[in-house]
């Protein structure tokens, strides 16, 4: 396993669609000060759910990575090649499914009812929940093979050190540590090495 950068520049969140990756990526950026972005947001979808061609996803993300910092809450397939080489530091939550389906069911029927808008201000509604592109059908569509790229990852030397969750509480200790480090004056944001 490769060593956990002490205080990374560029990190990546990824994990399973419901898994939390924007909120831990959230709450990192806060606590390292680093930028955050949204893989949503900031690259993937326009108004109307309508998702950006795939060209431009890839300008964006490539203009994104070639930055000096940030912090990115996840990696869509098309473009993830472009975004992954230059982090210095993935963050995988590598929770079992019946969490995350848990999360992402209960967040998602949550924004239906406050109607909180997302993606760049699209609203998520019950036909959509259920439609065969929703993102219930994309976490089951895309869970085992997300659980394989964490696995590939963690054992290839030619990626980017890998710190693997399959605890909130232990994802939740490790950015407690990193928001306490970054408090301490002539402390590193990051020193907090393991789950």
């Amino acid at each position: 396993m490769k060593p956990i950068p002490v205080n990374p520049s560029r990190v990546l969140f990824y994990g399973v669609t419901g898994s939390g990756k924007s909120s831990a990526a959230r709450a990192y950026a806060a606590a390292s000060g680093l930028p955050e972005f949204s893989a949503d947001d900031d690259i993937g979808w326009l108004p109307g759910w309508q998702q950006r061609i795939v060209e431009e996803q890839r300008q964006l993300a490539a203009d994104l990575a070639a930055r000096q910092r940030w912090v990115l809450d996840s990696a869509y397939g098309v473009w993830r090649d472009t975004v992954v080489p230059r982090a210095e530091l993935i963050v995988a939550l590598d929770y079992p499914r019946w969490l995350s389906l848990f999360r992402l069911v209960r967040r998602s029927l949550r924004r239906v009812i406050t109607r909180q808008p997302v993606c760049n201000g699209n609203v998520e509604t019950l036909a959509r929940l259920f439609a065969r592109d929703s993102i219930f059908y994309w976490h089951f569509n895309s869970f085992t093979r997300k659980k394989h790229v964490v696995r590939e990852w963690q054992t290839s030397p030619d990626m980017p050190p890998v710190l693997a969750f399959r605890r909130p509480k232990d994802l939740a200790n490790w950015l407690a540590g990193v928001a306490t480090a970054a408090s301490r004056p002539g402390c590193d944001a990051a020193d907090s090495r393991s789950p």
